[in-house]
């Protein structure tokens, strides 16, 4: 008798579905310290988040809170300015950091030629905009960053 063995074989398995990446940070590197920084960071940051399919109104929201966190580190703070922005990961939030080398012993030249009530609120923009905002103080740095929920 001749024996024959029958061999399933499962099919093969469906593939997985790309798993998303984390959000990874880009790193604008170190602006200078200058007041046409702000405008750089904002075209900058126009251009990473189009490319992350971003839509229109957290574009709008992250530019203004770029905008506002630049200038406070080129106004406020020392040396060097630099921003970070990382992608939005399955929480759908955008995170936006602005570092800079601590508090500056004087005010800035926009900031003194201004009157007071010129300026003063740009944190209150941000904590308008953001779902989380912040600062982090190390040696010699000083990060602040904001949490702004996004879709793709």
């Amino acid at each position: 008798m001749d024996a024959t063995t029958d061999i399933e074989t499962a099919p093969a398995p469906a593939p997985a579905a790309p798993t998303p990446l984390p959000p990874q940070p880009t790193t604008v590197g170190k602006l200078p310290h200058h007041p046409a920084s702000a405008g750089t960071a904002r075209r900058i940051t126009s251009t990473v988040l189009d490319g992350w399919h971003m839509d229109e109104e957290t574009i709008d929201q992250a530019l203004l809170v770029v905008s506002e966190l630049v200038t406070n580190a080129l106004e406020h703070a020392l040396p060097p300015v630099a921003l970070h922005l990382r992608r939005p990961g399955n929480d759908g939030a955008l995170r936006i950091e602005v570092g800079d080398g601590g508090p500056a012993d004087h005010e800035g030249t926009w900031t003194t030629s201004c009157a007071p009530d010129e300026h003063g609120r740009g944190v209150s923009i941000i904590a308008l905009l953001a779902s989380a905002h912040g600062t982090r103080i190390r040696a010699h740095a000083v990060t602040h960053w904001a949490v702004l929920p996004a879709a793709a």
